[in-house]
């Protein structure tokens, strides 16, 4: 946790540091302190240092959200990404923007409302003697695929500049970011995310199935609920002020425990690890590809193969994902 935490501040001040061009440690520590420093004020306080803290605060609720699922429903594929709630929140911001004309903080609250819903429809339809993973990922898959399509059918018929609006927040982008806009992710944060790790001893003990977590006297429904509300809260505002970074919450956990091990706590390790991911896909998306990209471009390249692995090494092992 510390050696990640460690890469993770030096990723922050890297990105502080390096762009187009290169600003000393010495002035952006003193942009850091509020000081007015000519050319770095503006590079480093109003370009770089917003767009790396909405990266971190992203990543982590990205991270924390996603691996939440995953721990609670024991499937990788038990990701925001993959059951519906991120085309949820989209198919919302896409309606509030091109329908209803809406911007700014109005299609957030759109976008997190329509992802809790989406959330409960999902659990809701998923729920008989109990939640059965597998049973909720298919329940998802086929909400989220009714939903990309609502999506294609709102932009089919969306004006140039709406179009543009919808698809500029459809891709999952940094663009633009201001630290006024961080505050309700770090809001989210603090609350949802504590919530969260409170559960966190319920949750792993879920691990071992509903009925040995029963006897070992966890409310199982209570848990799953409350981790439901308060782990799709973290990935409706983040997706609300960033657009839905693809696959981010989908790949954190597993590369956490592909690092520190199945059996132990997974929720900071993969928050970290999802910091990580925003903030290394935001700076490569920037400056490490011949064309400029939004994050969620980067980011999707590398979950996309990673399921399909999923998928081939379930199929290979004879079984479930």
């Amino acid at each position: 946790m510390v050696i990640l935490t460690a890469i993770l501040g030096m990723m922050f001040a890297l990105t502080l540091m390096l762009g187009q061009s290169f600003t000393p440690p010495g002035d952006v520590i003193a942009v850091l302190l509020g000081e007015e420093v000519p050319g770095a004020a503006f590079t480093v306080g109003q370009l770089r240092l917003p767009r790396a803290v909405m990266a971190v605060l992203s990543g982590l609720s990205f991270g924390l959200g996603g691996v939440a699922f995953q721990i609670m429903l024991r499937n990788p594929l038990a990701s925001p990404d993959i059951i519906g709630i991120s085309a949820g929140a989209s198919a919302a911001a896409v309606f509030a923007i091109v329908v209803l004309s809406l911007s700014g903080p109005a299609v957030a609250v759109f976008a997190v409302v329509a992802g809790l819903g989406v959330a409960l429809l999902v659990y809701g339809l998923a729920f008989k003697n109990g939640v059965a993973g597998t049973r909720l990922i298919l329940i998802g898959i086929g909400v989220s695929a009714m939903l990309e399509s609502i999506i294609a059918y709102i932009l089919s018929l969306a004006p140039m500049w709406d179009l543009q609006a919808a698809m500029r927040w459809l891709t999952g982008s940094l663009n633009g970011a201001s630290l006024s806009q961080a505050m309700p992710v770090l809001c989210s944060l603090i609350v949802f995310g504590g919530l969260l790790l409170g559960q966190s001893r319920d949750l792993e003990t879920l691990r071992l199935g509903d009925d040995a977590a029963s006897a070992l006297g966890v409310n199982v429904r209570r848990t799953r609920l409350l981790v439901i509300i308060t782990a799709v809260g973290l990935i409706a505002v983040a997706t609300a002020v960033t657009g839905p970074i693809a696959f981010v919450a989908f790949l954190s956990g597993p590369i956490a425990a592909r690092v520190f091990g199945q059996n132990g706590p997974l929720l900071w390790p993969a928050a970290l690890t999802g910091a990580c991911l925003v903030l290394l896909g935001d700076y490569a998306g920037q400056f490490w590809l011949p064309a400029r990209y939004p994050v969620g471009v980067v980011t999707g390249a590398l979950g996309a193969p990673y399921l399909i692995y999923l998928i081939i090494r379930a199929n290979r092992s004879g079984g479930t994902l």
